[in-house]
């Protein structure tokens, strides 16, 4: 259950940092994030829903993206460690304990589609690939654990973001056409296979909501949802919601002339994206059917099955974008 900003005070002394500090609710969607304004200030902390990820599935995040801060010049948000010295603080609240993370704020707005986005793609490529040669290298820490987007935990009933058969207006019709979809999606990522130049660590989420624009700088924000998948999946996050906008063969294009300034990608690589985009949609329907409390599932849920059957046809006839 959310909590409400009173609740926090418990969590408020756990930091140094917070002392004094007033807290508003800005964000929920899978987890609650709370602005903090202190005098030494201002902070983000972010409340993790019960029963999504554990505690180790958070420190493992906070291992890579304070890797990332370390060894890449990234613009990532930077963790702040409580009195204890640990970045990942438990407290008790009303509805039980719940497991916090506090981040420095950070500058900046969220982009939108009625923005010219096609640079900012061109940076998330190039972030996206530089991610993505980073953990090519990286030795993860003994006992790392993260969850695996692939077809089985994304397309089955029991799929880590629910079941996308009970999300709203999955009639019958579109039933057949997203049954369809779903073995082709099975079979194409099958076939693709599971390789380490394609399939390894990712962000995962880079879609728009996680982005802040500040003057020149880009700032990629929100690895809670970080795990293994194909490196692919990345463009098709960042799409997150609007795969049916008319700019997307556009910003496709900006994505992978990033990309590829930094890390090189086959055709075949390249071909998989429309495969990817349709995982990632069917993700996200599965994700309203099971969120359906959240003001994000409650915006994008009008219209969005039919929006998924109609690509999911095109998809299936040919090539989403020429």
């Amino acid at each position: 259950m959310p909590i409400t900003a009173a609740e926090l005070v418990p969590a408020i002394a756990l930091w140094d940092d917070l002392a004094g500090a007033s807290a508003r609710l800005i964000n929920h969607s899978e987890n609650q994030t709370f602005l903090l304004e202190a005098s030494s200030g201002e902070f983000v902390l972010r409340v993790h829903r019960s029963g999504y990820q554990s505690r180790p599935s958070i420190e493992s995040e906070l291992a890579w993206l304070t890797a990332l801060r370390r060894d890449t010049a990234l613009p990532v948000p930077e963790p702040v460690a409580g009195r204890d010295g640990r970045l990942l603080q438990g407290f008790a609240s009303g509805k039980g304990e719940r497991l916090a993370v506090l981040f420095r704020r950070l500058p900046g707005v969220e982009p939108t589609l009625e923005d010219d986005l096609s640079s900012l793609f061109q940076t998330l490529g190039a972030y996206a690939a530089t991610m993505h040669e980073h953990v090519a290298g990286w030795k993860r820490p003994v006992g790392f654990k993260r969850q695996v987007w692939e077809a089985s935990t994304i397309l089955d009933p029991d799929g880590l973001w629910g079941d996308w058969r009970r999300a709203p207006n999955v009639d019958e019709e579109r039933r057949l056409v997203l049954d369809r979809l779903d073995q082709t999606l099975r079979t194409r990522l099958a076939d693709y296979g599971t390789a380490p130049g394609r399939f390894g660590l990712i962000h995962a989420d880079m879609r728009l909501g996680n982005v802040l624009l500040d003057g020149e700088r880009s700032y990629l924000l929100d690895f809670d949802d970080c795990g293994f998948c194909w490196f692919s999946y990345d463009f098709a996050a960042a799409i997150s919601f609007h795969e049916t906008h008319a700019a997307i063969p556009q910003l496709r294009d900006a994505w992978f002339g990033g990309y590829q300034t930094m890390r090189s990608l086959s055709q075949e690589d390249i071909y998989i994206t429309d495969t990817m985009v349709m995982l990632r949609r069917m993700a996200l329907l599965a994700w309203i059917g099971s969120h359906g409390e959240t003001r994000l599932a409650q915006h994008h849920a009008p219209g969005f099955a039919e929006g998924t059957a109609a690509l999911a046809e095109r998809y299936l006839a040919g090539p989403l974008w020429p």
